[in-house]
């Protein structure tokens, strides 16, 4: 179990972190040392930690600092302490920062050993319950993923279909659509999803240390690889990867990948042993691999492999029916008690929502509901609560699009006529394509005299 655990040893006494690391080394463990509080925490910022050990008394910043920093920007890390000092207070203070424990100088490594071994399980508890949780609160299902659109329709039963198999999935969409709730619904409707849900996005990361990145690296392979390290592939043996824009990987990297889905297995860089690896992988890119295969940026024989099972997301602009839902769907992002939380948006603001082509898709429609709840003086928000980019992306002149000098009550009329005409007078589609309650839709049809758009038996 340690040899798969990287500690960090923080101490201004070179003998003392000497023998700890060599002590640590003997015992299977990754060691990363640092002789100073401001040393150490630099390397947390680098480098992928599971447990800290570090001295109370340092010159530059002290053990109990450095404990509270710690805590603040790796709030899962283990952290014990280490004192020639050691009273009631100093240990209080440790346990209430958030210390796991602390040890008295000088070490008893065979009291230390099997601490660290409990501090580790521990970690490893907690991570599982956090994993836990978050599939808890994703429900195993498709609920965050919204839409009543015909497209949408298709999706949802493609995902239920592909989810119980082991197939490559590739799920291509514009960026803002839902590429990752779709590839997390796949995981968590699966035989694996007990088991890890790992995330690369292969644009964020440099070529160079993209391999090493899928792939792992042994000890000593290139500049910095100061400890053995396992690569998103070993991360995920049993579970889901998902490779997200995919289609940034180079060439090189490509071939590579090739291999490991055809045989899945690969070795580490810099290292000669092989590793066999259970995975099921998904691939997602918002551009055309097609187009990239066509320009000699990417491989034809991957783009076979991953495009097994495709999966395409439609931009928003292509399913504006989902609007409304969207929009509502947001506004429960916000509790009921808060006075800024909106709950109604008038049928011509929803008319120009619904007009407006959305090129951020999804998330932009987010930023909007948020920009106009947090902005609105009411519980009713309106065309004037819009952003000024959305009322005036919208054409004028032609159909859908309102006339300068029109008064607000005109432009609801023509909203509400318009919908109701689209719908055949079905008022129930039309208060949720408007995103209204079928009461404020029947008062306000009276208020227009739009009683002989009404369909009949559809109340």
């Amino acid at each position: 179990m340690s040899a798969q655990h990287t500690i960090l040893v923080i101490d201004d006494d070179t003998s003392g972190r000497e023998t700890l690391a060599e002590a640590l080394d003997e015992y299977g463990y990754s060691v990363l040392s640092a002789s100073n509080g401001t040393e150490g925490l630099a390397i947390l910022d680098e480098k992928s930690v599971d447990l800290v050990i570090t001295d109370l008394k340092m010159p530059d910043i002290d053990g109990l600092e450095v404990l509270k920093r710690i805590k603040v920007d790796h709030p899962d890390l283990v952290v014990v302490l280490i004192t020639a000092y050691a009273t009631i207070n100093t240990a209080v203070a440790a346990i209430r920062e958030g210390a796991y424990d602390y040890v008295m100088k000088p070490i008893d490594l065979r009291h230390l050993r099997p601490l660290l071994e409990r501090a580790l399980d521990t970690k490893a508890l907690q991570v599982e319950v956090h994993d836990l949780k978050k599939r808890l609160d994703d429900k195993y299902g498709m609920e965050n993923i919204i839409g009543r659109s015909r497209p949408m329709m298709d999706v949802f039963e493609r995902i239920r279909q592909v989810a119980p198999t082991r197939s490559v999935v590739l799920i291509t969409g514009d960026r803002g659509t839902g590429k990752e709730l779709v590839a997390n619904a796949i995981h968590n409707l699966s035989p694996r999803r007990n088991r890890p849900f790992v995330k690369v996005n292969c644009a964020a990361i440099t070529e160079t240390l993209l391999e090493s990145e899928l792939f792992g690296h042994e000890k000593g392979a290139f500049t910095g690889a100061y400890s053995a390290r396992k690569g998103r592939f070993e991360l995920a043996d049993g579970g889901t990867l998902l490779l997200d824009e995919v289609s940034e990987m180079s060439l090189t990297t490509q071939v590579k990948l090739l291999l490991v889905l055809q045989e899945l297995e690969f070795e580490r860089v810099g290292g000669s042993v092989t590793v066999r690896v259970d995975v099921r992988v998904l691939a997602s890119t918002n551009s055309d691999l097609d187009e990239l295969v066509a320009q000699g940026l990417f491989r034809q024989d991957l783009l076979y492999r991953l495009k097994v099972v495709p999966i395409h997301l439609p931009p928003l602009r292509e399913r504006t029916e989902d609007i409304p839902l969207l929009v509502q769907a947001f506004f429960k992002r916000y509790p009921e008690s808060d006075d800024m939380a909106a709950r109604e948006v008038t049928p011509a603001a929803m008319q120009l929502l619904m007009q407006y082509p959305w090129p951020g898709n999804i998330r932009e429609v987010q930023n909007v509901v948020e920009n106009m709840v947090i902005s609105s003086a009411g519980p009713l928000l309106d065309v004037d609560d819009l952003p000024s980019d959305i009322r005036s992306a919208v054409p004028s002149g032609g159909d859908g699009t309102f006339p300068v000098g029109i008064t607000m009550r005109e432009i609801e009329e023509r909203a509400i006529r318009e919908t109701l005409a689209s719908v055949g007078g079905n008022r129930r589609a039309a208060a949720k394509i408007l995103g209204i309650g079928l009461r404020t839709l029947h008062r306000k049809i009276q208020d227009y005299g739009l009683e002989r758009l009404r369909k009949p038996k559809d109340g």
